[in-house]
């Protein structure tokens, strides 16, 4: 879509949360509605009528490409999450899992591209998909991804943790791959692609400055080959990096991925990063909505007043930029009452908005 769409959505004052994921544990057996493509496609489509939006954004379930990529190896689903290779992959299995088929399917994945095809047709909605970035797919594929990237950035380029480092990046980048281009065949006109571990606890600063090329190397070009595809397929990219990052990181992420949509967390001060990002990317986010779930930490008031400042501190900038959560919005079965509380709080410090 024309990037204008974005923009007249921030110039209207469109405010929203990234909160599917509470709307699905409204209903009665919210697991059985996650695997349910056409469960999911109403809750989608109610999320994303409930806060005004045209944008009708999925789960932000980042286990999903994981899942997918490993079943080509025999891995079950339940084991998934805790699997990690530990020794360089021979060229079988680089091959069985760089290939561009399609594998087996876990049920979350179908449901999302099933969603997707129900709401591409509903009115004033644009099917959003949604991704792990290719770097923080790699990151769950070790037990010690840290250490391997030190290594790494240290020039160890012949150990082994290095040479599975290099690995897994390139088998999650076709798994991500993979995983976009059917979101754009079932209907998404834009996808949201997650990068929470691009990060400086993952990259280090340090190293950067000494003049190593891992951010290059391992976020920046495979997320430039990953923007190709979506402008091949018709899609517009927002990328999310909610992680520790740099200024110089916000500004490779802003200028040279160039998205639709730049959303960051709450650490960051999106007034100050205006400088940094072109004037036709809308900054999204970015209340601390993370710790929402704790009236200690993050006591309604609290809310009110970061809100406050934040929409502030845009207006006095001047660029363009959507109210919302610095990530999905969880449900917390002890403080479901309190987080909704607080996202209602978050969304009334600004005028009334219209989508």
């Amino acid at each position: 879509m024309d990037r204008r769409f974005y923009l007249d959505l921030a110039a209207r004052g469109l405010s929203m949360p990234v909160g599917t994921d509470l709307v699905m544990h409204e209903e009665s057996d919210p697991e059985q509605v996650r695997n349910d493509g056409a469960a999911l496609g109403r809750v989608v489509e109610r999320a994303a009528r409930r806060w005004g939006t045209p944008l009708a954004i999925p789960l932000m379930d980042l286990r999903l490409e994981k899942i997918d990529l490993l079943s080509l190896l025999g891995v079950s689903a339940a084991g998934a999450e805790t699997y990690h290779f530990t020794q360089p992959l021979d060229d079988a299995v680089l091959e069985t899992l760089c290939g561009e088929q399609n594998g087996p399917r876990c049920p979350g994945t179908r449901a999302r591209d099933t969603a997707l095809d129900l709401n591409r047709s509903k009115d004033g909605l644009v099917p959003v998909g949604m991704a792990i970035g290719p770097f923080s797919l790699t990151t769950r594929l070790m037990a010690d991804p840290i250490t391997a990237a030190a290594m790494a950035g240290s020039g160890m380029d012949d150990a082994p943790e290095v040479k599975l480092l290099w690995q897994c990046l390139h088998i999650s980048e076709a798994a991500v791959l993979r995983s976009v281009r059917s979101q754009i065949s079932h209907g998404a006109r834009a996808i949201m692609i997650c990068e929470p571990t691009a990060c400086t606890a993952f990259i280090s600063p340090r190293q950067l400055r000494a003049g190593a090329n891992l951010f290059e190397r391992m976020v920046m070009e495979p997320n430039l080959r990953l923007k190709a595809a979506l402008e091949e397929g018709g899609c517009d990219l927002i990328f999310h990096d909610c992680g520790e990052l740099i200024d110089p990181m916000v500004e490779a992420f802003a200028n040279r991925l160039h998205p639709v949509i730049l959303s960051l967390g709450s650490s960051r001060r999106l007034w100050d990063d205006a400088r940094l990002v072109p004037r036709d990317v809308v900054l999204y986010g970015n209340l601390p909505t993370k710790l929402f779930y704790s009236d200690s930490v993050m006591p309604v008031e609290e809310v009110v007043r970061r809100t406050e400042e934040l929409v502030a501190g845009m207006r006095q900038c001047g660029h363009p930029h959507i109210l919302g959560s610095e990530c999905d919005v969880l449900f917390a079965p002890q403080a479901a009452d309190a987080i909704r509380m607080k996202v209602d709080a978050m969304l009334s410090c600004v005028p009334a908005h219209s989508a």
